[in-house]
């Protein structure tokens, strides 16, 4: 983490603890960086970890088929009422960052913390909930583990889907036990890092969310004909490596032309040999835009140049979605009073995230963001400061608090809606 002289507004012993003995979990000797892909020892052992951190607080763990998981803090006051959920992910991208997921866990830890030292007592249930592959790190589709508690995604469709080995998630995980730990929650608030500058340019500590920019993953499958790398003259090539490459310049110019998103960020190779001509090329889109309209014109003009340029090459080249998130305006009430009066700012973002999810579904929900100095994420390069950091966990457990305080006798308990 990095350090700061400032002192944060809470005691930052709690905090810092659960985050020191977090951060060796899954962290590279080499670069840094995190890899906590899901379902792999490095996840397992931070969900021993939460586990542990939730037996120490007395709070009853539930777990779902999908390996979901939700901590309840349960007063036994008002245990009709709908619940307030809050927490984020543990798992990673390959060499992540720290605070992508991790940092709006332990911050729910140490916001019940603090709310337990302040005395006080919610009016209904409080949640830390802790989705699997959030990132689509592994398998191939993001917020897996909140689609599938939500019932946005079934069962039968995501238990075939494979790793990069072939191997389906129904070997790995028995979701057919279901999922049922959403059932009572009334509203979800997610802290998380912020990933971007936004709240560095306003020179704020903590920020609320507005909206999440839609966004999707496409794979592009470009084949061709293996060949020679020496013999077979340039003209007489159908090399689909060609076709690729036009299409990850095309992609970058669309996206600047219009001011979105668009990103390959990874691809396979067949034969992958240095001295042959590929027979076939696979690659993934990651493209985000400011509107649902304007997604779905950029990825068809990126298709449209694929196509273009492979019928040029004399390849062939297939696209298909395997994951699209529309729009998601947050709860515009909630956010508002969250931040009314406190005077943090309320921004957009271009990252998914499990709250998007949630809110998709119907439950009303909120983002808190922390800073990050850097605006880097997905990285190592990731930070944020132990003050800022503190800053998140206070305005975490005001925010429970907000949304959870026992009504006066004079006035009806505010739903968290």
């Amino acid at each position: 983490m990095t350090t700061s002289s400032e002192k944060g507004p809470v005691q930052d012993g709690t905090f810092e603890q659960m985050w020191a003995d977090l951060a060796p979990v899954g962290r590279s000797s080499r670069t840094g960086g995190y890899f906590r892909q899901p379902w792999t020892a490095a996840d397992d052992e931070a969900q021993e970890w939460f586990a542990e951190e939730c037996a120490r607080r007395d709070l009853r763990v539930e777990r779902d088929g999908f390996g979901n998981v939700v901590a309840w803090w349960d007063t036994g006051s008002h245990a009709e009422r709908s619940a307030l959920l809050t927490g984020s992910h543990l798992d990673s991208v390959t060499d992540g960052g720290a605070y992508d997921g991790p940092l709006g866990v332990v911050a729910a830890l140490a916001a019940v913390d603090l709310l337990r030292e302040r005395g006080f007592v919610p009016d209904r249930p409080v949640g830390i909930g802790v989705f699997r592959e959030e990132e689509g790190s592994r398998f191939p589709v993001a917020c897996l583990g909140s689609r599938l508690a939500t019932g946005a995604l079934g069962w039968a469709d995501a238990r075939s889907l494979r790793d990069r080995d072939g191997v389906a998630l129904g070997d790995v995980v028995d979701g057919e036990q279901g999922s049922g730990l959403l059932g009572d929650v009334g509203a979800f608030v997610e802290l998380h890092v912020e990933q971007g500058r936004d709240l560095v340019h306003r020179d704020a500590p903590v920020g609320v969310a507005s909206s999440i920019w839609p966004h999707g993953r496409y794979r592009f499958d470009f084949t061709g004909e293996a060949n020679h790398a020496g013999t077979t003259r340039m003209e007489d090539r159908h090399d689909p490596m060609l076709s690729y490459a036009m299409t990850v310049l095309a992609a970058n110019k669309q996206a600047r032309l219009s001011g979105q998103r668009a990103t390959f960020g990874r691809v396979l190779v067949e034969p992958n040999g240095t001295n042959a001509v590929p027979s076939q090329v696979t690659a993934w889109l990651d493209a985000r835009a400011s509107s649902t309209e304007q997604l779905l014109a950029l990825v068809a003009d990126v298709e449209r140049m694929a196509v273009d340029r492979a019928g040029r090459d004399g390849t062939d080249v297939v696209v298909t979605p395997e994951s699209v998130t529309t729009e998601v305006v947050f709860d515009a009430d909630l956010a508002g009073r969250l931040a009314g009066g406190r005077g943090w700012p309320v921004v957009p973002t271009a990252a998914g995230h499990d709250a998007g999810i949630l809110s998709a579904a119907g439950i009303p929900t909120a983002m808190l963001f922390v800073r990050n100095p850097t605006g880097i994420s997905h990285s190592p390069q990731e930070s944020a400061t132990v003050a800022d950091c503190l800053a998140g966990v206070e305005a975490l457990a005001d925010t429970i608090a907000q949304l959870t305080q026992p009504a006066r006798p004079d006035q009806p308990t505010p739903e968290p809606s």
